[in-house]
């Protein structure tokens, strides 16, 4: 089916494929296809969208690039890909934040669901709670009790305030009764780094930022917030089993178009783009550096994951008065 795909599309005015001999209208792929993502170099989301650069290329017979337009929690890329021309020739790789962005961020200058037609779920990953080796944490249990007994002393730390992360731990604090510090940084980086010197006691982060520095023994997890265990951390208890039925935040991936990009496009975008990350070298990455798991879904599956997305972590935001930094 992918091969039937790698010949160009030609779409009349209305976005529908030429039947073969038929007068002609665009061809798509463009020479230049554009990647945009809307965060700093190195990130996760900057690692997938590299991670599948070439093998677009080779499968659509086209150049494409990868741009970081970086700021205010992703929005900023994603507004300029909003306000793109819908002709198959930019696209939007965006990490969790873009569900919780629409209600943290004053003016985002973009309706998320509006101005952008959803294309592939990637996959997601849940968010580990971790501590420093100073710490004498060593389960969920004993954070909340320390929390209990001494409230509003414990900190914790996280990528910025509205952050999923943050999100979560302002939702986990409410369900446990208790009351923790969040202590906002700009980016897992210096988070970390506050975490590892023991200025902190706990850090909210991605599997990815928090998975080698457990192996290596410079910190100790606690639990994590997926609905079942990371492979990587088998031993690491989910907040749903620590006491919390159901409880889940995910990290997750996702590629969207400006609306209006027709539906062949999206789909024959979507299916190229699919089967780079099928490929073992770039699952492999995925899967075990950055223990994603993969999804793969279409865009009405996204559309529907967006809008649950939103609705949790909207309810948070609003009933706690969280803006971004």
């Amino acid at each position: 089916m992918l091969g039937a795909l790698a010949t160009p599309l030609a779409l009349n005015a209305q976005g529908i494929p030429q039947a073969s001999g038929q007068a002609s209208g665009p061809t798509w792929p463009p020479a230049t296809i554009k990647i945009v993502v809307p965060y700093p170099p190195a990130g996760s989301t900057d690692v997938i969208a590299r991670l599948v650069q070439n093998g677009l290329q080779q499968r659509l017979g086209t150049s494409v690039i990868i741009e970081n337009r970086a700021g205010a929690s992703g929005s900023i890329g994603t507004a300029v890909v909003a306000k793109s021309p819908p002709d198959g020739s930019t696209w939007l790789i965006v990490f969790d934040n873009h569900a919780a962005n629409p209600f943290v961020l004053p003016s985002l200058g973009y309706d998320t669901e509006k101005d952008l037609d959803p294309v592939l779920l990637i996959g997601t990953a849940p968010y580990v709670l971790s501590t420093g080796p100073q710490k004498l944490f060593k389960t969920l249990g004993d954070v909340i009790a320390a929390a209990r007994a001494r409230p509003a002393t414990i900190s914790y730390a996280s990528v910025g305030s509205g952050s999923v992360g943050h999100l979560a731990l302002v939702l986990l604090s409410k369900q446990a009764g208790v009351a923790l510090v969040h202590v906002p940084y700009r980016g897992g980086g210096p988070a970390m780094n506050d975490t590892l010197a023991g200025h902190v006691d706990l850090l909210i982060a991605s599997t990815a930022l928090s998975i080698p520095q457990i192996q290596a023994g410079a910190i100790r997890a606690v639990a994590q917030t997926g609905s079942a265990r990371a492979p990587a951390l088998p031993e690491v208890a989910t907040v749903s089993e620590s006491g919390f039925p159901g409880f889940e935040a995910r990290a997750w991936w996702g590629v969207f178009a400006p609306t209006g990009t027709p539906k062949p496009i999206v789909k024959r975008f979507a299916a190229e783009l699919a089967a780079c990350l099928r490929e073992p070298q770039v699952t492999k990455q995925l899967t075990e550096t950055q223990q994603v798991s993969l999804a793969l879904s279409d865009g009405e599956a996204l559309r529907e994951f967006l809008r649950e997305q939103m609705r949790v972590w909207g309810a948070v935001a609003r009933e706690h008065s969280i803006t971004a930094d």
